[in-house]
């Protein structure tokens, strides 16, 4: 059933109608929300926004108040300087860790492939896999696909130890980059080693020295960037096949009110892509019919929604702060969850409701949830199994309390670094003589979380269409590609909405001014795409109009991507302030003494149109610095502050 609603009583949360009607239900049933649970938190602990709290040892917890007549130092005598770094270390290595063990998840996959030890995954991508070994000095010589995949996995397991002085990945960023890493002693070696040593130096009584905990949180951070998530990329379009452009769909509209619905949610595409292929099952399919529904459904939520969007064209329902809400159409059977982002709060809202939600992974269990292990080993079976449960749950569901309240927007997903070539005729030279005409003024990768703290996709959306009208490419993941493609602008259609360089561009290549690059370990796409265009130039990458935004973003994991996108030569700008600013030296440090020794800094600006004022002011002056036409960054107005627009 379909309802209208007109949302005056929740813009303040969200600028999105699918979330305003949900929200009244939940007003109505009075059933909890994030943003209830939000302003039940208020007033957050100003000593914790500042990052002067710590509780890393028994002798504390401590607080300091550098602006203040409270304490300066804490019991062992840490002052602001080394609690704050202490604790932003520790945010990039939790936020590395998880990001990193991902790709290690997708690496053992990927293994027992070349073991021969698991009928449900295969070598989908047998040259990209080719080109892996090449990197890692792997000979593909007289080999099968197994072989090499055997091969393969074994050394790239190597980049979780402590053997390497040098991850193999980080080897395609230009020799200038890497020469700045070597000689700041933040080139990545292991990842488990970075982080490992990162929990180390940050114990109390380890390093003291606030510059040399936040160098290696930077290496800790490169680890990911270059190494962990990186992994989880490449090996993933090796298993699972290489993201093209698919046309496909976004928000509650797509859940199907006469259909089984299964919601896939977290981070890791190997459950994701065996319910893909056991909902297609003629026995399951049958079942279905036998239980009243017309079919099974699946919809994405967040980066798994983002893994298989991007390779099967499975619709998108929403990004995180979706989660709670979707469940509240009355129209979800089955939430199946692996890990990462995920509420401890949705199994609650699905009490109130027929859904059942299941956990998938032994690291990551939910009470309230219904556990079923994923093994690799026997992944289809137990994607049956799961698909199987939602089937059987369609006999409970309410049909009077089934609110599907919008229609289903269009969205175009799944450029990856090869599509993106390939759709340019195979060579990035037509994006570069695009720049270098100004059709294109630069790009922009606007990536992340959705928080509360910011009314949802507001962020997003507002800086996207500041920067495309002013011709500015934009690259989008995770959860802000989501936002953007609710909003109509990952459509062809939207070069309309662009400057009339871009536009013209798009429309020339028939794509839209907004490229889905995927989810948040697909970040390092971004990474791959700005070495080839530096390296095809011959430059670094910290010298091209090149930026990175992540306007609502909540996650360690965005802690870490920041930093190895600033690291990389990226200047990035943030909408929520991190937990620095009891730290004025760490402050000055991160937005202004980083451009000395990595050639990008970090800003923080809440307001997107304003954001999208310094990032333009940026790109002209990498214009400039590059020879080419540019407009004067200082002539560019900073708009007055609006964060809540009507």
């Amino acid at each position: 059933m379909t309802t209208s609603f007109s949302g005056n009583g929740f813009k303040r949360q969200s600028i999105n109608a699918d979330a305003w009607a949900m929200l009244e239900v939940a007003r109505r049933e009075g059933i909890e929300t994030v943003w209830d649970r939000l302003e039940k938190q208020q007033p957050q602990c100003g000593y914790c926004n500042l990052g002067t709290s710590c509780r890393i040892c028994a002798m504390g917890p401590c607080r300091v108040d550098p602006f203040g007549d409270g304490p300066q130092k804490g019991v062992c005598g840490a002052d602001a300087d080394i609690i704050v770094a202490r604790n932003l270390a520790r945010m990039i290595a939790a936020g590395a860790s998880a990001h990193s063990d991902h790709g290690r998840d997708i690496l053992e996959t990927f293994h027992l492939v070349g073991k021969g030890e698991t009928d449900t995954y295969k070598v989908t991508e047998p040259e990209k896999m080719r080109r892996l070994a090449a990197e890692y000095g792997v000979s593909v010589e007289g080999k099968t696909d197994q072989e090499i995949a055997a091969d393969l996995s074994w050394e790239m397991m190597e980049d979780f130890g402590m053997r390497r002085e040098k991850l193999p990945l980080a080897g395609r960023a230009p020799k200038s980059r890497q020469e700045i890493w070597e000689k700041t002693a933040t080139y990545p070696r292991g990842v488990d080693r970075e982080n490992v040593e990162a929990l180390h130096r940050t114990h109390m009584g380890v390093d003291n020295d606030w510059v040399n905990i936040l160098l290696h949180a930077v290496r800790t951070s490169l680890s990911d960037g270059w190494g962990g998530s990186m992994i989880a990329t490449e090996l993933s379009d090796v298993l699972f096949g290489l993201p093209t452009p698919k046309a496909s769909t976004v928000n509650l509209g797509v859940l199907k009110p006469n259909e089984v619905n299964i919601v896939l949610h977290g981070h890791n595409p190997m459950l994701s892509e065996v319910i893909v292929a056991a909902s297609q099952d003629p026995e399951l399919l049958a079942l279905a019919k036998e239980k009243g529904a017309k079919g099974i459904s699946l919809a994405g939520l967040c980066c798994t929604g983002n893994e298989v969007l991007m390779r099967k064209g499975i619709p998108m329902v929403g990004n995180h702060l979706m989660q709670e809400l979707c469940i509240m159409t009355g129209a979800v059977e089955l939430m199946v969850v692996d890990y990462q982002c995920i509420m401890p709060a949705v199994t609650e809202t699905a009490k109130c409701f027929h859904t059942k939600v299941v956990s998938t992974f032994d690291k990551a269990k939910f009470p309230g949830a219904e556990h079923i292990s994923f093994d690799p080993h026997h992944g289809m079976e137990i994607g049956k199994k799961i698909v199987r449960m939602a089937v059987e749950n369609y006999a409970n569901r309410v049909a009077q309390r089934v609110n599907i309240p919008v229609n289903a927007a269009p969205m175009m997903a799944g450029f990856s670094v090869e599509a993106i070539v390939q759709a340019l005729g195979g060579t990035p030279e037509p994006l570069v003589k695009a720049i270098v005409d100004g059709s294109i003024r630069g790009a922009v990768g606007v990536v992340g979380c959705s928080n509360p703290k910011i009314k949802q996709d507001l962020g997003h959306t507002e800086l996207t269409r500041r920067l495309i009208e002013n011709d500015i490419l934009v690259v989008v993941t995770g959860c802000a590609a989501v936002a953007d493609g609710k909003a109509g602008l990952m459509v062809p259609e939207a070069a309309d909405q662009a400057g009339p360089g871009l536009s013209a561009v798009c429309k020339a290549l028939g794509i839209p001014p907004v490229l889905h690059m995927g989810s948040c370990v697909d970040n390092t796409r971004i990474l791959v795409l700005a070495a080839a265009l530096a390296n095809h130039l011959g430059v670094d990458i910290s010298a091209l109009p090149l930026a990175g935004a992540a306007p609502e973003w909540y996650s360690e994991k965005a802690v870490s991507i920041g930093t190895y996108v600033v690291a990389s030569g990226i200047y990035t700008v943030l909408g929520t302030a991190p937990p620095v600013f009891g730290s004025p030296n760490i402050v000055k440090l991160l937005t202004e003494g980083l451009q000395d020794v990595f050639g990008a800094t970090f800003a923080v600006e809440p307001d997107p149109n304003r954001a999208a004022t310094l990032i333009r002011r940026h790109i002209e002056r990498k214009r400039a610095g590059l020879g080419l036409a540019a407009h004067d960054p200082d002539a560019i107005p900073m708009p007055e502050a609006e964060l809540m627009p009507a």
